[in-house]
């Protein structure tokens, strides 16, 4: 089945002219992520020139995808919007809510038991508005989208932060907040600030233990967590051309890591196969007429420092093995160097457990190079010193994988198959001693690896690193085992080594035929009924926010001053808190309560300005709410970097905070609160933070003046009756502004779709 196959048609009927006149406009070649911009205008009159990482510019994506913790919330809203169905195609996927604990059958029956009214939820409301449903144990949102969805030259958002997966498929797929989803799935444009571009040549070949993982975490390393920011990623030349489809979409998923708004690469023959093998021959063949489209103009590759506003060059026949972290995805080490960078840093080089598969790297090729390995290790009379545990991507990944023998190879050496689903790698894994909070190490093939983010636990040394290496070190034990160059003692005592893995990029049997696990809306679903469980303690209907009332802030008091990183994890908790993804006043108990305080380097303790005492900052929080009073959170560089998750906005603004300054916004989050009508403001000078004081009640002024390119101001009125004035800058366009006075972007939309009397 070949979903939406006749909008995909007609948009590459339209593609190439489209193009053709962006570049007559132009008067200049194009990247390929200028082509896929371009041909996706809101407004087709539009194609003139926009000035990258400065102008807004109106996008009609193709297509929505949700997973199931932000689908609640986005679906919630969307609710409000007042339309009968979605105006683009759009998706639900099960897969956050499936804890993984004993086993892939058991958490699945489990899951299903625990969420039944989440989900009962979803697929009420996906019946209702003819939004396509795959239900837990289908896989992961990001493994289904490529294998179904994704099409070259396509563009589409997601209510998750590693929606840039379906990059590999040459698609320009960004992660957004669910007002964006509520935006597009409503009929109106999607805005963006047009990205800057940042090229990546990559000449040579990958080979022996290197992976397209090790291309992404050397990358990671070079430009740091917010090195991408504001940026899409295009990777190009021969190595770019050798590397498999899937292999593609991780490099792509794992550019959030850098704050990229996605990654892209062009379209060859590796996509041409996997589209084919996926059952989409017919797509194949339409994006093989217009390749040219589907790839930069040759001007590009010759010259890129002219045409990327950063240009970095890898070579693949250079490139080791990476580890990356701990505790944070851009800390990049060279497996030759492991060893000596564990030993300066006291890092804890026991691997209790090492981890594989979740949406960055579950491909079939990912499984069986790994499986390789195992089945060497069996010869070799070696197995796991490690906990090993495997988390397919999909039901037809995992299908085919147990078909061809691969899990079985895991389970002799010690492993255990997890669900298809995001477990550990979001903290949806049920850690035994976890609680306890000892000291440890981890390795994983996920991507993100915050404090406390795999299992709770913030004494957990998590490190990223390719399903091969995790697999190798897993055997070994020791974080510091280096398989290019090391041995190991087997069961007999004598010294082995493990030989270089090897795979397959596609199962070379076929995918055979699966039961997917998707729910088709039904054709009547405008006269069904939405599913919300009378008392529930995890879904509830929202209330509009209310707007702004036309004054300055004055006399605020701050909230929390946060110190260091500032995650949406530590914004707003996944783990046993995705129950309450769907319950705005029971979710946002967790608001801010792994932040830092300046104050006293202690997390979710803070002074109460109104009793002088200390609490937590939910509970400060909603007393200053119900006082009548709004709050201020002050934080630091990228904050918000991490997951798109719309309740580390959504949550503050049902607590009355007003606005949040920093010294730099994660994109993501700062289009979040923005949609959300909280004011989103960075220092002019980033010293200013210092001058923030614990009781400080705070203004802000010129609101009524609130105009693009302006900045505010900001009054510290501190404990002792004396003043400090600051001024802050703001990021807003006219469009934004309007949000804002309106009380969220949703009550503007809302307005438009209320007939007038």
């Amino acid at each position: 089945m070949i979903f939406n196959f006749e909008m995909i048609r007609a948009f590459y009927n339209e593609m190439p002219y489209r193009i053709s006149e962006t570049r007559k406009k132009l008067g200049r070649p194009l990247t390929l992520s200028e082509k896929i911009l371009y041909s996706h205008l809101y407004n087709k009159a539009d194609s003139g020139s926009f000035k990258r990482g400065t102008d807004y510019v109106d996008f009609a994506p193709d297509r929505v995808a949700m997973q199931d913790a932000t689908a609640q919330m986005a679906l919630l809203q969307f609710m409000m919007a007042g339309k009968d169905k979605t105006a683009v195609p759009a998706s639900v996927h099960c897969d956050h809510l499936i804890m993984a604990r004993s086993g892939a059958a058991e958490d699945l029956k489990s899951a299903i038991y625990t969420n039944k009214e989440v989900y009962n939820f979803l697929s009420s409301v996906c019946n209702k508005y003819d939004i396509g449903f795959w239900k837990p144990g289908s896989g992961i949102i990001h493994q289904i989208i490529l294998e179904n969805y994704a099409f070259p030259g396509g563009m589409m958002i997601g209510t998750d932060s590693h929606t840039p997966n379906a990059g590999g498929l040459g698609m320009v797929a960004i992660g957004v907040g669910g007002a964006d989803a509520v935006d597009v799935m409503t009929g109106m444009a999607w805005e963006l600030k047009l990205p800057k571009l940042i090229g990546i040549k990559l000449t040579g070949k990958l080979n022996g233990w290197a992976s397209p993982k090790d291309i992404i975490l050397k990358v990671a390393g070079m430009l740091t967590v917010n090195g991408g920011t504001g940026s899409i990623v295009e990777y190009f030349g021969e190595g770019a051309a050798s590397i498999s489809c899937t292999g593609k979409a991780t490099i792509c998923n794992m550019g959030a890591e850098i704050g990229a708004t996605c990654s892209i690469f062009a379209y060859d023959g590796h996509m041409e196969k996997y589209l084919v093998a996926t059952g989409r021959k017919e797509i194949a063949d339409l994006a093989g007429k217009i390749k040219d489209n589907l790839i930069s103009d040759p001007e590009i590759s010759s010259d890129p420092a002219k045409f990327y506003d950063q240009f970095i060059e890898i070579n693949l026949n250079e490139l080791e093995p990476y580890i990356n972290g701990p505790f944070s995805p851009d800390i990049a080490t060279p497996i030759s160097q492991m060893k000596a960078a564990a030993e300066k840093n006291g890092w804890p080089v026991d691997v209790e457990v090492g981890l594989i598969g979740s949406c960055t790297n579950s491909s079939y090729e990912d499984i069986s190079r790994s499986a390789s390995i195992a089945k060497n290790a069996l010869e070799l009379k070696l197995s796991a010193r490690s906990e090993f545990k495997i988390t397919p991507g999909s039901e037809q990944v995992r299908f085919i994988t147990e078909r061809d023998g691969y899990l079985d190879l895991f389970k002799q050496i010690g492993g255990e198959v997890y669900a298809n689903a995001c477990g550990p790698c979001i903290g949806q894994w049920d850690r035994k001693g976890s609680e306890k909070s000892p000291v440890n190490t981890v390795i994983h093939s996920f991507n993100r690896n915050f404090a406390k983010r795999t299992d709770g636990n913030p004494n957990t040394y998590a490190f990223v690193a390719s399903p091969e290496i995790v697999t190798a070190i897993a055997i070994s034990g020791k974080l510091t085992f280096n398989p290019v160059t090391d041995t190991l003692k087997n069961a007999e005592g004598k010294e082995v080594r493990l030989a270089e893995p090897t795979g397959f990029e596609l199962p070379m049997q076929g995918f055979g035929t699966v039961g997917s696990g998707y729910q088709e809306p039904d054709k009547n679903g405008s006269n069904s009924n939405i599913i919300i469980a009378e008392g529930s303690d995890r879904l509830q209907s929202l209330a509009p926010f209310s707007e702004w009332d036309g004054s300055d802030y004055i006399g605020l008091p701050l909230l929390i001053k946060a110190k260091g990183k500032c995650t949406t994890d530590h914004i707003s908790m996944a783990g046993i808190w995705l129950k309450y993804r769907g319950h705005l006043e029971n979710i946002s108990n967790n608001y801010m309560i792994g932040a830092v305080n300046s104050f006293n380097d202690k997390t979710n303790l803070i002074l109460n300005q109104l009793t002088g005492q200390y609490d937590a900052v939910p509970a400060v929080a909603r007393a200053y709410k119900s006082n009548g009073m709004g709050s201020i959170v002050i934080g630091e560089e990228n904050f918000g970097e991490g997951s798109s998750r719309e309740h580390a906005a959504m949550e503050p603004r049902y607590l009355n905070v007003k606005a949040v300054i920093v010294k730099s916004f994660a994109r993501i989050h700062e289009t979040n609160l923005k949609k959300q009508g909280i004011l989103p403001l960075t220092f002019t000078d980033k010293a200013d933070y210092n001058k923030i004081k614990e009781n400080d009640r705070i203004d802000i002024l010129g609101l009524k003046q609130f105009t693009p390119g302006e900045t505010l101001s900001v009054v510290l009125n501190h404990s002792d009756g004396t003043k400090e004035n600051i001024k802050a800058k703001h990021t807003y366009n006219d469009a934004q502004i309007a949000w804002f006075r309106a009380g969220s972007a949703l009550n503007l939309i809302r307005k438009s779709n209320t007939p007038t009397t």
